[in-house]
């Protein structure tokens, strides 16, 4: 394990395993808490740096896929000791470019490694590879049977995006990165030029397990460039294969549709907007209401509400049972205060949000919290309006990327599942309710599946446990594709496609399909699972 490294900060890319100072201008991140500039100066690449990080990834791409699983998970464990070995360097700067509090960046930097290490044990399990064989039944009549054996193999490059809301979990070392790599796919991450110091430490971590590991340089590349020009360039880079992205739905929409265009349209794995509706029924408010609602608030203004599990929209009955919990929850929110966000042009665009919201027909302002002590830190705040405003206005769909939320108060179960039809594709949906409302949540249920790709029960969906049954993803707009998830060891399928072996001698067939098994993985063999006990 790596114990010490502390590299250093210079702004530049860093293309299969070259520092590379861009040609095509600079940039600079700003502390957010301030509204400082930060040093050293970024430089941005242009498109003939970009195609030397992307062909390098081509050229990689053979000799890092048939990696052995052993030597590809103790590849990505490098990763994350590198990354834990960074110590406070990386806390420091990370808490400089985002506003975030050290303990949130520590947590997320443990979620960032842990999740590596996952695909690492992933890989070396080995059933991501799916491996199948059908044996030849030459006796079979009418017509014989050939030997036919299928495996799943990596993509090719994946392009990644580095979210600005997760610096670490979501970016250059993150969830998206430690799944294309798992799956054999050399990775070009784009860095979020709101953090870019975080991103290069992570960089350089990545770098390192690459050259320790005696892989090919261009198995992973990072590079500072506009997201409108480099961005989208390397998305419609024929080298990449695959793009992994998170963030807004503008943003995601552009990328899909460059993807889409070109010759050969490539998959894109965008999350984007959600809302994540709450469903409050009746029983759970008649004991604690004061914990149902200090858990509401605390999950709106986590992280100043920076979240995209964050609940956006509360659905609760009308009449007295309803109103202690709008009281209540409404009490918990003017004693918040908000606290830094990402960039001020996240700020902004938060602040258009709500101001919209409140310029909005028959939709009231029922609790505001206060401003915090910082730059870019607004109070949080709580609406409320019907369930027909609410269907009758597509407006209140749009994400407020920020501490707001809104009230819809219902008066039947009717209302309530003609309002959950109404929804576009989310995240999350969450329940609040006792087995007393058993009967009307159970027609909600399948309303919510064919719109969430996760549902939770008397909890909060803003926390997003990283394993193996996790699904962080949903309809569009949500994500652009509902069959993912990109957090969760299924992320690996993503950049993964299955190929198809007829009657090829044995010494000719790839490890994982060979009789002898010899990277002794789990194989379905004639449509039942064998194990490797079973097979030895």
């Amino acid at each position: 394990m790596t114990t010490t490294f502390s590299p250093t900060i210079t702004g530049q890319s860093l293309i299969a395993g070259r520092p590379v100072e861009g040609s095509a201008g600079t940039a600079r991140a700003i502390n957010p808490a301030t509204n400082e500039q930060l040093e050293p100066l970024i430089t941005l690449i242009d498109g003939s740096e970009l195609a030397e990080a992307t062909a390098a990834a081509a050229a990689a791409f053979d000799t890092y896929r048939a990696t052995t699983p052993v030597e590809r998970a103790a590849f990505l464990e490098r990763i994350a000791d590198n990354i834990d070995a960074l110590g406070s360097e990386l806390t420091e700067r990370a808490v400089l470019e985002t506003g975030l509090p050290a303990g949130r960046i520590e947590g997320e930097r443990a979620r960032t490694v842990g999740q590596m290490r996952l695909f690492a044990a992933v890989v070396r399990q080995g059933d991501h590879v799916q491996a199948r064989i059908d044996p030849a039944l030459p006796d079979r009549a009418p017509l014989p049977r050939l030997d036919i054996r299928q495996r799943h193999i990596g993509l090719g490059p994946v392009a990644v995006f580095g979210a600005s809301n997760f610096p670490l979990a979501f970016s250059t070392g993150g969830g998206d990165t430690a799944s294309a790599l798992a799956a054999g796919c050399p990775v070009i991450v784009k860095a979020h030029n709101a953090h870019p110091g975080t991103a290069e430490l992570v960089g350089h971590a990545i770098t390192r397990a690459v050259e320790d590991s005696g892989l090919p340089a261009g198995v992973f590349s990072l590079i500072f460039g506009a997201g409108t020009s480099v961005g989208q360039a390397l998305v419609a880079d024929p080298h990449i294969k695959a793009v992994g992205f998170t963030g807004s739905r503008g943003g995601g929409t552009a990328i899909m549709a460059t993807a889409a265009a070109r010759p050969e349209p490539i998959p894109v794995y965008a999350e984007m907007s959600s809302i994540n509706p709450v469903f409050v029924f009746p029983g759970a408010i008649l004991d604690d209401v004061d914990t149902l609602a200090s858990g509401l608030v605390g999950s709106l203004t986590m992280g100043a509400g920076q979240f995209c599990t964050n609940p956006g929209l509360v659905f609760v009955p009308t009449g007295t049972q309803g109103d202690r919990l709008v009281a209540a929850a409404s009490t918990a929110l003017r004693a918040t205060q908000g606290s830094t966000m990402l960039t001020r042009g996240i700020a902004d665009a938060c602040a258009a949000g709500v101001s919209k919201l409140r310029n909005e027909a028959d939709v009231t302002v029922v609790a505001e919290g206060r401003p915090g002590p910082t730059e870019n830190a607004p109070g949080a705040v709580l609406f409320s309006t019907t369930t027909d405003t609410f269907r009758d206005n597509l407006g209140l769909q749009e994400e407020v990327f920020g501490a707001a939320g809104i009230f819809i108060r219902y008066s039947s179960e009717d209302e309530l599942l003609a309002s959950a039809e109404a929804l576009e594709g989310q995240l999350t949906a969450t329940i609040h309710a006792t087995s007393s409302d058993n009967t009307a949540i159970a027609p909600l249920l399948p309303v919510l599946e064919r719109r969430v790709g996760r549902i939770l029960f008397n909890s909060w969906p803003t926390g997003v446990e990283v394993g193996h049954a996790m699904v962080h993803g949903g309809p569009f707009p949500a994500t652009s594709d509902s069959r993912s998830t990109s957090v969760g060891s299924l992320a690996i399928m993503r950049f993964q496609r299955p190929v198809s072996y007829q009657n090829i001698p044995d010494e000719l067939l790839p490890a994982p399909l060979q009789e002898a098994n010899p990277w002794k993985l789990n194989r379905r063999v004639d449509g039942t699972v064998v194990s490797v006990e079973e097979s030895q």
